[in-house]
């Protein structure tokens, strides 16, 4: 059997050699190893669904077209959402933090001068001729 479906679980799961579930969906393997195999199946689901799944397939000579047509279309979808995921990012751009830093200043001073505004018009002002007439 050639290298590429040894490799159709890209030794994900150490549990089973990939050689092993090839023989066995083509049946070459002996009574005990099958044994085996299906023990493994039952105790495990994704080796039960991965045997279900090569065993759907016609022509075992299509699989490694298969596989490698869902490996771009994984990388694909991959870098699909790698590329939105850093255009949500904020990108580090000295302008932006300019920006918010000026707005801070300038809101704080807006505020002292409002304050400050505020408060010298609270205070009473005195005329200045009442001011000379207690005096003299």
């Amino acid at each position: 059997m050639s290298d590429d479906l040894k490799n159709i679980l890209n030794n994900s799961n150490k549990d089973i050699d990939n050689q092993k579930l090839m023989d066995y969906l083509s049946q070459q393997l002996s009574k005990q190893d099958t044994h085996e195999l299906e023990k493994m199946m039952a105790e495990d689901d994704f080796i039960n669904d991965a045997v279900e799944g090569l065993a759907e397939f016609d022509n075992v000579k299509k699989l490694p077209l298969s596989v490698e047509q869902l490996n771009r279309e994984l990388q694909k979808q991959i870098a699909k959402k790698k590329d939105r995921r850093e255009k949500r990012k904020i990108k580090d751009q000295p302008w932006v933090y300019f920006t918010i830093i000026l707005l801070l200043i300038l809101t704080i001073v807006c505020y002292v001068i409002i304050k400050k505004r505020m408060d010298h018009q609270r205070l009473p002002q005195k005329p200045a001729s009442t001011q000379q007439l207690k005096t003299e």
